[in-house]
C-alpha cells in the first residue's frame, strides 16, 4: 500500500506542504466502469475544495 500520496491540486483541502495528500482514505474511480487503461481515464473522488 502506498505510504506517500502526492497531489498537485493546490485548492484541495487535503493538499499539504510538499504536495502530500493528508486524507485518511483515497477514492479513485474509472470513467469506463471498473477498469482503466491509463491515468487520464480516472478521477480522484476524494477531492474537496479548500482554499
Amino acid at each position: 500500500m502506498a505510504q506517500d500520496v502526492l497531489c498537485e491540486v493546490s485548492n484541495c483541502k487535503f493538499n499539504r506542504e510538499g504536495k502530500m495528500c493528508s486524507a485518511d482514505q483515497i477514492f479513485v474511480v474509472s470513467h469506463k466502469g471498473d477498469k482503466a487503461q491509463k491515468s487520464e481515464e480516472t478521477d480522484c473522488k476524494t477531492f474537496e475544495a479548500g482554499m
